[in-house]
């Protein structure tokens, strides 16, 4: 057990939107050989969809709007690839997806370099002790200078870049990258498209000058002999604490400094860890199997028609004939089976090991944060959820699609996409909450092609909110401001909605009996 363990990598990709992410998550399944041809993620109708971005919304709008998992093997290692959404709107699915990596690939943009939502993401690894390994992309486009961009990542997120390999050239002169490890030059030959492996050229660096242009072949070695003598050496106690990041440059669209990345990972990016549980750290050796949903989704694939818990195994070894418990309710899990995903697609799974990621088919009975466990029981604690800044009712255009209208929102908000709130006085009044407004385009999107409601999804004037913890008998004698509303979510707990966050402060000093605390307290999977 300890050996398969130790041969797992599972990790996070982050970045900002347009940096090349999807794209680089494409080319990791190329070059592993899991695809024969990598797809784009902007183009011609003609052109391969990406693997990871499967939701036909994605694909029409060009950006990941799901967490998805990608399971595929290189150099006999096994690498759960989370695949996490770039645009900000959807960056509660990605800290949640965060808390089930081992590391994370930072993915920058040559031309913009550090980008807002990339050290919003790059603080939530900082906070968790995650180690980054970076993926400088788009080098064959005209953009910052290497020692620019290394300067810029030590300014704006205060961790220690160390290339560990040099681009050779830029925009249109980037040809291969010096390989600080081996000493070596990898020369690139482009392929059409960039959707193949390209073939690489494996050069000395005192021969590099019979392979290329006099002044560029002069440029690198005078660039090497710099780096040699001006940069830090890497170490990798220090990259594990999140004090080093090493660098690679490439790019991702014509597979540039892929194959190169790839290898360094698999021998940098750490192995499965112990996991924080409620009663202290929880072994990866732990005999019984244990781990935690941090990702729900309905409708996975319109034909199952069921819903997938994507599960982190934190410890142990999971077996599909195994009894499991929700260590919340401490009941049994019903389950229709256990799976290897593969973005949409998904093949039955038997075994798995700590650092796995896989998908369980339920009906009920679980939530975000949930702990699953066999044997002796453990507990994980919880995954955070976020204060949402964007509130909406929504409407059935057609009354006799209520039902399913509430079915598709119940699952919806079970998912974490949004949170769901009902009026005490009018039940039909329904609130949804998000911490982005696409995060209304998607609701409003699936709940017409999953569950047939057309729906109506109007904004309203609420920016803030916060849960209440007195008593329900408390609330009737309570002086409500014009602009507050109590309002209840989907486990039945009353909360309080405002137009401004000022006006929740306001609201917690002056009815003090009504304890009222922070979206952003609140865990995934609380002890009920």
């Amino acid at each position: 057990m300890l050996n398969e363990i130790l041969r797992r990598r599972t990790f996070a990709i982050i970045s900002h939107p347009d940096a090349g992410k999807t794209t680089l998550t494409e080319k990791c399944l190329l070059y592993s050989g899991q695809i024969a041809e990598a797809g784009a993620v902007r183009g011609r109708k003609t052109t391969r969809a990406v693997t990871s971005d499967w939701m036909e919304l994605e694909k029409e709008r060009g950006i990941s709007i799901n967490s998805t998992a990608l399971t595929f093997e290189y150099r006999k290692c096994l690498l759960n690839l989370l695949d996490t959404p770039g645009h900000q709107d959807f960056s509660e699915d990605t800290y949640r997806t965060l808390a089930a990596a081992d590391s994370a690939v930072m993915v920058l943009d040559s031309a913009n370099g550090v980008e807002t939502q990339t050290r919003k993401l790059f603080k939530v690894c900082a906070a968790r002790k995650i180690p980054v390994i970076t993926f400088i992309n788009k080098m064959d486009r005209l953009g910052k200078t290497p020692l620019d961009l290394l300067q810029e990542i030590q300014k704006e997120l205060g961790i220690t870049p160390i290339p560990l390999n040099w681009p050779i050239g830029l925009g249109d002169e980037f040809t291969g990258v010096y390989d600080r490890v081996t000493s070596n030059v990898l020369l690139f030959s482009p392929t059409v498209g960039g959707s193949l492996q390209v073939p690489t050229r494996v050069v000395p660096l005192d021969k590099v000058a019979d392979f290329l242009p006099a002044d560029l072949a002069s440029r690198i070695v005078e660039e090497v002999e710099l780096l040699e003598i001006a940069g830090e050496q890497f170490l990798q106690e220090k990259f594990l604490v999140g004090e080093h990041t090493p660098v690679f440059f490439g790019s991702a669209a014509n597979n540039y400094g892929i194959e190169p990345f790839l290898n360094a990972f698999i021998d940098l990016a750490p192995t499965p860890g112990p996991r924080p549980g409620k009663n202290g750290l929880v072994p990866i050796d732990r005999p019984e199997f244990a781990g935690q949903v941090f990702k729900i989704q309905a409708n996975l694939n319109l034909r199952h028609r069921d819903r997938v818990a994507f599960v982190r195994v934190c410890a142990g070894q999971f077996d599909s004939e195994q009894d499991l418990t929700v260590a919340r309710t401490e009941e049994r899990l019903r389950t229709k089976g256990s799976h290897r995903l593969f973005a949409q697609d998904r093949e039955e799974v038997q075994s798995a090991y700590a650092g796995d990621v896989i998908g369980i088919s339920f009906t009920k009975g679980v939530r975000l944060g949930d702990t699953l466990y066999c044997g002796e029981k453990v507990e994980f604690v919880g995954l955070p959820q976020f204060s949402p800044e964007c509130f909406a009712s929504v409407r059935c255009q057609d009354n006799a699609r209520r039902k399913q209208l509430a079915e598709g929102l119940q699952q919806l908000a079970d998912e974490g996409a949004v949170q769901l709130f009902r009026a005490p006085d009018n039940p039909q009044e329904l609130i949804l909450a998000a911490v982005g407004v696409l995060q209304f385009e998607v609701v409003k999107y699936r709940l017409s092609t999953e569950y047939g409601v057309q729906a109506e999804i109007v904004a309203l004037e609420y920016k803030a909110g916060g849960w209440i913890g007195a008593p329900k008998s408390t609330l009737a004698n309570v002086r409500l401001l014009p602009s507050t509303k109590i309002v209840y979510d989907i486990q039945n707990r009353p909360v309080i909605l405002a137009t401004d966050p000022f006006t929740i402060r306001y609201m917690r000093n002056k009815e003090a009996s009504l304890k009222i605390s922070p979206f952003s307290d609140h865990l995934f999977a609380p002890t009920d």
